[in-house]
């Protein structure tokens, strides 16, 4: 099990304390994901991951970022390895090895 937590700030003055408030939201969720917390934000929008490592525990920190799409997942695809291997066959890269 994991938790996220986000925000999205319409006001630019907001933008001072972000950080803070992202800590306090993955704080606040700490028995979801005691393993690890990740975050990630922008000037309008922020993310924030606590982690229960039991997939991938190496490369599976969340948020994950590839470019300009950002995610922050909690769930389990079960059948992800099947998927991944279809996707992979038409050249698809993937960078870590969890359901993420």
């Amino acid at each position: 099990m994991c938790g996220i937590a986000g925000e999205v700030i319409f006001d630019s003055q907001a933008f001072s304390d972000f950080s803070g408030r992202l800590k306090s939201m993955a704080d606040a969720i700490i028995k979801r994901g005691p393993d690890a917390e990740g975050y990630w934000h922008n000037p309008q929008v922020g993310l924030a991951h606590r982690r229960l490592s039991i997939l991938d525990l190496e490369t599976g920190a969340q948020p994950m970022v590839k470019g300009d799409c950002v995610v922050a997942f909690n769930g389990e695809i079960y059948n992800f390895e099947v998927l991944k291997a279809s996707l992979e066959a038409t050249g698809q890269v993937f960078e870590t090895q969890s359901d993420t």
